[in-house]
């Protein structure tokens, strides 16, 4: 038995589409679904996370220092 979880969307037409490979090429197989609906609040953020992520750099500042000449090059077409 092989369990697969997968995230999907149904279309305003109602109808959820789903094309999973079984890695059966000829046979007979049982398959069940459970619908659960996604709460939006699984589909933010998690909170404090661009906290701890973004600018989370706690070293000296950082600094972009001169990006010199840049040679010439043929064009190609």
């Amino acid at each position: 038995m092989q369990s697969i979880k997968l995230c999907s969307h149904v279309g305003a037409d109602g109808i959820l589409h789903l094309d999973i490979p079984s890695g059966i090429v000829s046979g007979d197989i049982e398959v069940e679904v459970i619908i659960k609906p996604i709460t939006p609040s699984r589909r933010e953020w998690m909170p404090g996370f661009f906290e701890e992520v973004i600018g989370g750099w706690a070293g000296e500042p950082l600094e972009r220092l001169e990006q010199g000449e840049f040679e010439t090059r043929e064009t190609l077409f």
